[in-house]
């Protein structure tokens, strides 16, 4: 069986041992033995459960819903129904998170093409772009983010 460190497990995650603690201290990564000399010792079930905390921080999961989720896990038999409600609510929340993400990133893009092409016109000194032709346009993925010469 694999055993880490706090400094290991810190690094692997890229946090800080005081959020490790933390974690600790808050109940959300639970039954952490100790060494002879009084050193946290993290096991397989430790770094699987970060994962999720990981993962579930970096989603939007707010301390408060992780604290309810992994006590609800505890006993989960009687919880199944506040653990699909809480995780439901988490995916909806994600999903309308993702959808503004997207809109943003549109919108980034355009204001991309918009400034692109005004320097582009500098150079072959041609009409400036006007942003009113630019509002509503939809540009391919990797296109005007300078993959294509343009800059």
């Amino acid at each position: 069986m694999a055993e880490y460190t706090i400094k290991e497990v810190s690094e692997m995650f890229s946090l800080p041992a005081s959020t490790l603690r933390y974690y600790e201290e808050i109940g959300i990564l639970t039954n952490i033995p100790r060494n002879s000399s009084g050193n946290r010792v993290y096991q397989e079930c430790h770094i699987a459960r970060l994962r999720t905390i990981c993962c579930f921080k970096n989603t939007g999961m707010s301390m408060a819903q992780l604290q309810a989720f992994f006590s609800y896990e505890c006993s989960n038999e009687d919880h199944v129904e506040d653990i699909i409600r809480l995780l439901a609510e988490h995916k909806d929340s994600l999903a309308k998170k993702i959808e503004q993400l997207q809109r943003d990133y549109i919108h980034v893009q355009r204001k991309l093409h918009f400034y692109q092409d005004i320097k582009k016109s500098r150079e072959t000194q041609m009409q400036p772009p006007v942003w009113e032709d630019y509002k509503y346009q939809t540009f391919a993925e990797n296109e005007g983010d300078g993959a294509d010469g343009r800059s």
